[in-house]
């Protein structure tokens, strides 16, 4: 990562509009705690706060390492309203760049993705080689104290982990594997930044990004909304696992009459993708990492969420689903199988969140309580919680995937009772 010439201007953090005594219910054992205040899912100034001190002050996923292999490949990137370029160099280096022109502040790329030797301002041609630098522009000879080594684009900090990559506006977080904890050495034995993107769809939700990453977190509505996915993966049948570090993770098991996730329950003669051991192969992982990304580890492909927060009530999501370049190579590979049941299965979750989007914002509704199996809900909203409180105390997090394994052995239990009294 080179160093901006400039370091961009940052708003001033200020206190989180929401108080430490009014997330208090929430910082409590899982049996005890109610869920968040619903007024974290509407209001703008919570909103404010949690992008320019969350998205703006960290490490944020942002895309994939693949849309940017040769020199001049980019991407443009959104994190909390700034529209940033990802791309390589001519040095090999990936590089992120703020997508603002430094004469008169024009946006210089338009295009999501593409290919280029240089970037050029489309107001006054100012030009910008690829590793941000500014070329004399033309009518600027004759200025006084007017260096082009010191008006080049401003850069964020640019990291790669799994092929996936991150941006950190504020420059000052910590190393990006020292960032992301335990979810490192979780999936060292797999090379997912060698897997290759076979689609993608995008979705515009109506709701709250942090109610989209609580869906994530738990099966309990599984039965109900997705006979499809509970059929393959019954929502009492997985583990959560212990964890330090800002995510989530846990995994669900693939009953052995199926092979993976996809509408016909079959991979479509792909085998595992590399690295997968036989206890892998029936499992299905999935990891929210924090902020924004969600990571869902199959049998056999890779299937990521990207959430962009555009307002309180508001998020855009990508989902896209990676395979082995092998399996792709061949005439037989296709992935519809498993993209149409995600598609499926994605707009399922959409339309109850936006569902609860609506619910909570009525007079009516106070913050509920949290069910015996949702504690990795409560895991993540934890981490928000903390956060909003600011006080220094962060909420131990292996106490909460104890919590809810005991919970799920519980069910389990009850459920194998009933079947056998059922017999």
């Amino acid at each position: 990562m080179s160093e901006s010439p400039v370091s961009p201007r940052r708003r001033e953090r200020f206190d989180a509009p929401i108080s430490a005594s009014e997330v208090a219910a929430t910082r409590q054992a899982t049996y005890r705690a109610n869920v968040l205040p619903p007024r974290v899912f509407h209001d703008r100034s919570i909103f404010d706060y949690e992008m320019d001190n969350w998205y703006a002050g960290g490490w944020v996923s942002v895309g994939r390492e693949e849309n940017a292999l040769a020199p001049g490949q980019y991407f443009l990137a959104s994190v909390a309203g700034e529209n940033m370029i990802v791309v390589r160099g001519n040095d090999g280096v990936l590089r992120a760049f703020y997508n603002v022109c430094r004469h008169r502040g024009a946006v210089i790329v338009e295009e999501a993705c593409g290919t280029a030797p240089r970037f050029q301002c489309p107001y006054h041609a100012w030009i910008y080689d690829l590793d941000g630098k500014l070329r004399q522009p033309r009518h600027t000879e004759l200025l006084e104290g007017f260096d082009p080594g010191e008006w080049g684009l401003i850069e964020a900090r640019c990291g790669v982990w799994q092929g996936i990559v991150y941006l950190d506006l504020s420059g000052d977080a910590p190393a990006l594997e020292t960032f992301l904890g335990d979810v490192v050495p979780n999936f060292a034995r797999f090379d997912l930044g060698a897997l290759r993107e076979a689609g993608h769809f995008d979705y515009d939700v109506a709701a709250n990004w942090k109610a989209l990453i609580e869906n994530y977190e738990e099966c309990y509505h599984c039965p109900g909304v997705h006979p499809q996915l509970n059929k393959i993966t019954p929502y009492n049948m997985g583990e959560y696992l212990p964890w330090n570090g800002p995510f989530i993770g846990s995994y669900m098991e693939v009953l052995p009459e199926y092979e993976t996730l996809s509408l016909s329950g079959e991979a479509a003669g792909r085998p595992a993708i590399p690295g997968m051991t036989d206890e892998d192969e029936k499992r299905v992982y999935y990891f929210a990492i924090w902020p924004n990304q969600l990571l869902s580890l199959h049998p056999d492909y890779l299937m990521l969420h990207w959430l962009t927060p555009m307002a309180p009530d508001r998020t855009l999501v990508r989902c896209a689903w990676f395979f082995d370049p092998a399996e792709m190579a061949k005439d037989s590979f296709d992935p519809s199988d498993a993209i149409e049941f995600w598609d499926m299965t994605n707009r399922q979750d959409w339309h109850v969140c936006e569902l609860q989007q609506q619910g909570t914002r009525s007079r009516a509704y106070t913050a509920g309580r949290y069910s015996a199996i949702e504690s990795s809900v409560h895991g993540f909203d934890l981490m928000v919680a903390d956060r909003y409180a600011n006080d220094g105390v962060i909420t131990p997090q292996h106490r909460i995937a104890k919590q809810a394994s005991d919970a799920a052995l519980k069910d389990r239990a009850k459920s194998m009772a009933k079947s056998r009294a059922a017999d």
